[in-house]
């Protein structure tokens, strides 16, 4: 399952350069599904959703940090543990129980997003 910053956040920032999939945004900062990864123009993700990889999309949070849970794989492929989880000081970064994905759905999401790894 992704991983999600609960509102105990403190902003600190800990988590964001940690993850290997570029899933950790700054409160209100827009994302795209290509950010830190190797998706590009129009793709079909894992779980079926038709997207263009480089458009803008609205931010998760406007309070705290947030992790698309789109592009969370847990670390798998790259860690042992999810990394964001590892480093936040206040412990905020818990399991998304509303993301549940098995290891394979994250490994395979993994490879979906950078498949030269």
């Amino acid at each position: 399952m992704a991983i999600i910053i609960t509102d105990e956040c403190i902003n600190c920032g800990a988590c964001e350069p940690e993850c290997p999939n570029t899933a950790i945004y700054e409160a209100a900062d827009d994302w795209r599904y290509s950010d830190g990864t190797s998706l590009k123009g129009s793709v079909v993700l894992p779980n079926g959703t038709a997207v263009n990889a480089d458009e803008v999309q609205e931010p998760v949070s406007d309070e705290v940090y947030y992790i698309v849970p789109d592009k969370c794989t847990e670390c798998k492929g790259f860690h042992d543990e999810p990394q964001c989880a590892a480093v936040c000081p206040v412990d905020c970064c818990v399991p998304d129980e509303d993301h549940k994905e098995t290891e394979d759905e994250l490994l395979a999401k993994q490879r979906f997003m950078h498949p030269e790894d």
